[in-house]
């Protein structure tokens, strides 16, 4: 039985300047072209420039006409970041949407960034808190949204409080897991935050459920050669209209999050089948490792330190 279509429509999105990490394959990829599509100044910060090429003219090739920029960004290196942070500033135009995307999954051994952390907290959590700090003059003059992706892994495990890098016994999956509760945390402290200060950006958080993207597939660079047992799986399935979505469908709830008039500060958003795996995005309700104001407060004190960049109170 064909599976059926699912989408969302996107406001005219004209005048806007929108922000991607992650956008040089799969979801990411997707958001942005779906931006570019409503007519958003698209901007895509990658760390592999032949990616990044060939992801604007896909783009380009989807949307004809399409505003869309290439930057260079690291995000395992806070150097990188602070630079595409001096770059943006310099030029000191408003950023309206910002889709903190991008992200690393279990690398099947310990890896650390350039600055000694381990790869997916510093990745997926400290890059991207870090890029909202240089940007947030940015986004303070666009007003902005600002989608921060997790993940159902958020929905399990812990932080790893005592050994936030992994250094005395390395678990993949649990690193993973504390690398998006942690990002999680971020995105919800950071609206209250704008709220308390008058910063004046909204910020939300979306999962894209299970889908056959290239997290799992093989990953040279993170010293995975060959896809995953997974994300085989979790392919086969997705092809038959299993339970799952697609590459395609995952996006929507970020694209719903970053976009929709209806879509709520603090909220998240996710897939509305069953077990939040694949369907239709829906407002959904707060996993239970993000709703502690304090430990959210704790890992903000905590990514300040580590990151040395810090946010106004004013």
């Amino acid at each position: 039985m064909p599976r059926k279509t699912i989408d969302i429509t996107v406001p005219d999105l004209t005048g806007r300047r929108a922000l991607v990490t992650g956008a040089s394959d799969g979801i990411g990829l997707g958001l942005a072209t779906r931006l570019a599509a409503a007519g958003a100044e698209v901007l895509l910060p990658v760390r592999n420039r032949r990616k990044g090429e060939a992801a604007v003219a896909s783009i380009v090739q989807a949307v004809p006409g399409a505003d869309v920029s290439l930057h260079a960004l690291d995000l395992s290196s806070l150097a990188s970041v602070a630079a595409l942070g001096d770059t943006l500033r310099e030029e000191g135009r408003p950023l309206h949407i910002l889709i903190n995307n991008a992200g690393v999954m279990t690398p099947p051994d310990r890896q650390t960034t350039t600055d000694g952390f381990e790869l997916q907290f510093g990745t997926n959590h400290l890059g991207h808190f870090a890029l909202v700090a240089h940007l947030l003059p940015l986004l303070r003059a666009g007003q902005a949204r600002v989608t921060s992706q997790i993940s159902i892994a958020a929905n399990r495990n812990d932080i790893n409080w005592e050994d936030l890098n992994w250094e005395r016994s390395y678990d993949g999956m649990k690193a993973y897991s504390q690398s998006k509760i942690a990002f999680g945390l971020f995105g919800l402290e950071l609206d209250r935050l704008s709220q308390a200060h008058g910063w004046g950006i909204t910020s939300n958080l979306a999962h894209p459920g299970v889908a056959p993207t290239s997290l799992l597939a093989a990953r040279p660079e993170v010293g995975r050669d060959t896809e995953t047992g997974g994300r085989k799986l979790i392919s086969a399935l997705s092809a038959r209209g299993i339970l799952l979505g697609t590459v395609e469908t995952a996006k929507l709830p970020a694209l719903y999050a970053a976009t929709a008039a209806e879509a709520q500060p603090g909220h998240l958003y996710g897939p509305s089948g069953l077990g939040h795996l694949g369907g239709p995005p829906a407002d959904q309700k707060l996993y239970s490792r993000l709703r502690s104001t304090e430990e959210a407060q704790r890992i903000w004190r905590i990514s300040e330190e580590l990151t040395k960049v810090s946010f106004p109170t004013t």
